[in-house]
């Protein structure tokens, strides 16, 4: 089995922030959603999207496999557990549809630490923090993200805490990413504006 060849985009939550369904969104007329794919195809061969609305997605995002969630309304968990279910390999690389950075370079360090450390998962420390997404967690954690989710603890952190975590240190990443962009979220239309006009400098 290929340790990384599956990467998960999760493109569910509620976007109540936004004013619109943030899976949909387009930065400068064009998808965003297209440009995380066409990033993830240069470093996996299995891209997963795991959405709440698998019926608005066409004949354009036939390279993808789109999933939805088998238990419902227990938040991004939900997502986890279905695409560590769907993985076709042991670590699989989780994002959400709303952070518009991928770092490849850091990507490729995440997977050479896991091969290192064999962790069940490896996330990144931010302050006090840590970063959920941006992340990789490994397919033999599924049950305990399903006792989790019967249990009613829906929480990263709960997850983070009892499996076998990498903690990669802030300044270790900012190595790669010094402004810790690849942990950006747009989460309104204004992070929206801000994100297009940074990006066009």
């Amino acid at each position: 089995m290929d340790n990384f060849k599956t990467a998960v985009i999760l493109a569910g939550g509620k976007s109540s922030r936004m004013g619109f369904d943030k899976q949909f969104l387009k930065i400068d007329e064009v998808k965003l959603m297209y440009k995380l794919i066409d990033e993830l195809k240069r470093e996996f061969q299995d891209i997963v999207i795991v959405t709440n609305k698998p019926d608005e997605y066409g004949d354009d995002f036939s390279c993808c496999r789109i999933v939805s969630d088998e238990i419902k309304q227990k938040g991004p968990l939900s997502g986890i557990h279905v695409g560590l279910k769907e993985s076709k390999s042991k670590y699989a690389y989780f994002m959400a549809c709303d952070m518009p950075n991928i770092n490849l370079d850091y990507i490729r360090y995440m997977k050479k630490e896991l091969i290192r450390t064999e962790a069940d998962a490896c996330v990144t420390e931010q302050g006090d923090k840590v970063q959920p997404f941006n992340a990789f967690y490994s397919a033999e954690i599924f049950p305990k993200i399903e006792k989790l989710i019967m249990e009613n603890r829906r929480s990263m952190l709960a997850l983070i805490n009892i499996i076998n975590t990498h903690f990669i240190k802030e300044n270790i990443a900012r190595k790669y990413d010094g402004n810790l962009y690849m942990f950006l979220n747009l989460n309104t239309q204004e992070d929206v504006i801000k994100y297009s006009k940074m990006s066009k400098q």
